[in-house]
């Protein structure tokens, strides 16, 4: 079984819909969550699948990305999955775990990325630019915000919305397909770095 740890900022939902996804049962082990905050709601989902939970980060009573590497390597940790994760990487843990961190992004990357562009600032900004496609894309992550190799992309329709919570609730619910999807190809071995791009087996 493929061995993950999962991060997260918020109440969840892309983590439940990971150790709830019925293919994901026989090939994957949730070993850690790991937060940016001690009162992290999707905390309180990991403890109920009986799942160590980490808070990173440089105040009292967080352990250190540095350490943290040390405490995924222990636990035998082969991918890392950030599920609406919203602090930057530092460089030396990307490093340490160089193509085993994905991402996923709530819009068509290469746009509506960067530094600031998550959650409703993504989907604002999706609504203003009249854009009438949106969606989600898993990559790999690098040193910088969202510009790491793409895997997988699914788009929605948006051409009749009228608020950007609409195209949130769509998009959302594109994620939670989306990210089991890609990690079920991952435990699989059909992700593929082919001259720089990502090639997925069917």
């Amino acid at each position: 079984m493929l061995a993950i740890a999962v991060f997260v900022s918020g109440r969840g939902s892309n983590l439940r819909a990971v150790l709830e996804s019925p293919a994901l049962k026989s090939l994957i082990e949730v070993k850690a969550v790991v937060g940016d905050k001690l009162e992290c709601p999707a905390f309180d989902i990991a403890k109920n699948f009986s799942i160590p939970v980490f808070t990173v980060g440089k105040k009292e009573g967080f352990i250190s990305f540095d350490d943290l590497i040390t405490v995924l390597r222990n636990l035998k940790v082969e991918l890392i999955v950030l599920a609406g994760f919203l602090k930057l990487i530092p460089e030396n843990f990307v490093k340490s775990f160089r193509n085993k961190i994905i991402n996923i992004h709530p819009a068509l990357l290469p746009s509506f990325g960067g530094s600031g562009m998550y959650g409703m600032n993504v989907h604002r900004a999706v609504f203003d630019s009249s854009a009438q496609v949106s969606g989600a894309s898993v990559h790999f992550v690098d040193e910088s915000y969202d510009t790491g190799r793409i895997i997988v992309q699914r788009c929605v329709d948006i051409s009749d919305v009228n608020t950007p919570e609409e195209i949130a609730e769509r998009v959302l619910r594109i994620e939670h397909q989306l990210l089991p999807y890609v990690i079920e190809k991952i435990a699989l071995g059909k992700v593929f770095v082919d001259n720089n791009r990502v090639r997925v087996e069917t």
